[in-house]
């Protein structure tokens, strides 16, 4: 590893869809390429979350020009029984960067 290069984690606490859903709610605008940069993904792995989360409600796709812009459902319930109770919005908010 070169010096000074951070090694990534070999494992996170939040899964890659909830990386991508806090990634859209930064910048609703951002190119599949960027998300897969950010999030340390393929941009084929990136398509397959967008879909998931597309087909369950989490985000809609809306094109602006040539560009895709995601609105999310910050009121849709988190999947896991664990977490049902809380929503994609209050996990956004509890996890956005400190102005």
């Amino acid at each position: 590893m070169a010096e000074g290069a951070l090694e990534r984690p070999r494992w996170t606490f939040l899964s890659n869809h909830a990386h991508v859903l806090l990634c859209l709610a930064r910048d609703p605008q951002q190119r599949q390429r960027d998300l897969s940069d950010q999030v340390g993904i393929t941009e084929r792995a990136t398509q397959v979350i967008l879909g998931d989360l597309e087909r369950s409600g989490y985000l809609r796709r809306e094109r602006v020009g040539r560009r895709n812009r995601y609105l999310l459902d910050l009121d849709r319930p988190l999947r896991h029984p664990i977490e049902a109770t809380h929503t994609v919005g209050e996990l956004i908010e509890l996890l956005r960067p400190e102005s």
